[in-house]
């Protein structure tokens, strides 16, 4: 694991779910971020691009999602839980449609098979922390 958990063990306060949950999230949805980010820019430079615009939208808006969870997950002090449960369940989707537009993809393009992949495991540990802190 990167520097999230390195850097929640530091924490001076107690945490509402175990750091190694909110780790996790946080790292896969800077992952999910880079990949999708990386993979929009792969797909501008396929010759079929026009077939890919939806996939390089949702790319972009996956990327952009997955940086605005990972840093307000990142924030515990005086963390609210409705906003946090929102960026988490909006991360769930773009991820999920996201993983779904790639896949669609990816027997031609590797970029979009890594990037479901991605997104697969962006979105599995958003749903994991939601649980974690309750709906």
């Amino acid at each position: 694991m990167g520097y999230a958990k390195a850097m929640l063990d530091t924490y001076p306060r107690s945490f509402n779910v175990e750091a190694e949950i909110i780790a996790r999230c946080v790292e896969a949805c800077q992952e999910c971020a880079q990949a999708s980010s990386a993979c929009a820019d792969d797909c501008l430079s396929e010759e079929s691009v026009a077939d890919l615009v939806k996939c390089i939208r949702l790319d972009q808006d996956c990327a952009d999602v997955c940086v605005a969870t990972a840093r307000v997950v990142n924030r515990q002090t005086e963390y609210d839980a409705e906003v946090t449960r929102s960026i988490l369940e909006a991360c769930v989707q773009v991820c999920s449609s996201c993983g779904d537009e790639c896949e669609a993809h990816a027997g031609m393009h590797e970029h979009c098979r890594i990037c479901a992949e991605a997104c697969r495991r962006g979105e599995q540990a958003c749903r994991e922390l939601l649980e974690a802190i309750g709906r």
